[in-house]
């Protein structure tokens, strides 16, 4: 991680609200943002601050996510999601965001991020992967 992300380093993105980020089970009308859509965009807005920061061969995963749905969002409208890092205690990231439709704060969440290794967590996943086709006979 590059010497560049500081405690307060901030982002701000913008998401329009389309269908397929909002709840359909209550009909055609009461369409509004989810909330695990919700989560996605505050997940992607923390890990898009961090691009310019990574040194080569690292990214970023999400570990834990507290978040208050506050209010309803409307297809058709945007949002604005606000980063900001509160902690940072290698490889842990601490997020704190503040997501605000064109009339409310409609969300607030804490967002904590591990940096790694890309190469390190291919070879990870390519031993869980072994691990996996021992237990279920795969070949």
């Amino acid at each position: 991680m590059k010497d560049s992300l500081k405690v307060g380093s901030t982002f701000t993105c913008s998401v329009l609200i389309d269908q397929e980020r909002t709840i359909g089970f209550m009909g055609e009308g009461l369409r509004v943002y989810s909330t695990p859509s919700m989560v996605h965009d505050v997940e992607y807005a923390c890990r898009d601050l961090l691009l310019e920061h990574h040194d080569s061969g690292e990214d970023s995963v999400g570990a834990r996510v507290e978040i208050d749905h506050l209010a309803p969002t409307l297809l058709g409208q945007k949002v604005t999601i606000s980063v900001t890092v509160a902690e940072i205690a290698l490889p842990r990231l601490v997020f704190e965001v503040e997501v605000k439709d064109e009339l409310d704060t409609v969300g607030r969440a804490k967002h904590v991020r591990f940096v790694v290794d890309t190469v390190k967590q291919a070879a990870r996943l390519a031993k869980k992967q072994e691990r996996l086709k021992a237990v279920t006979g795969e070949k």
